[in-house]
């Protein structure tokens, strides 16, 4: 019977400090289907009224669109204002919190990159 061995990699484990890990609280915040599309849009395009990000994901339904920036306002990773006009607008734009998944950002879309070379036949 032969044992299977772990191929070797250069890469480092995920650290846990004494049996602790983030993920699951990270995701929460920016976890499911819309949030993290959400956020790169409000991330790497800056402000959006509600009906922009409305069309720009184009597949979204205006009341899980609503649910999801409730969320994320909720978590401290999107800001609301509001503007006393008639009709109301609404501006979305992304906290400093939330800024600071830019490199997390860049390095899914390296990440997919490299995936596609690797993979591509």
């Amino acid at each position: 019977m032969t044992r299977k061995t772990k191929p070797k990699t250069n890469v480092a484990p995920i650290p846990v400090v004494q049996g602790f890990c983030p993920m699951p609280d990270i995701a929460k915040l920016i976890g499911g289907k819309w949030k993290l599309i959400i956020l790169q849009i409000l991330i790497f395009q800056g402000m959006k009224r509600f009906n922009e990000l409305r069309h720009e994901i184009n597949t979204i339904t205006q009341t899980m669109l609503t649910n999801q920036l409730r969320a994320l306002e909720k978590d401290g990773l999107v800001k609301r204002k509001i503007y006393a006009e008639v009709p109301p607008r609404v501006e979305y734009t992304a906290t400093p919190r939330a800024i600071a998944l830019e490199q997390v950002f860049l390095a899914m879309h390296d990440w997919w990159m490299e995936d596609i070379k690797r993979n591509a036949v």
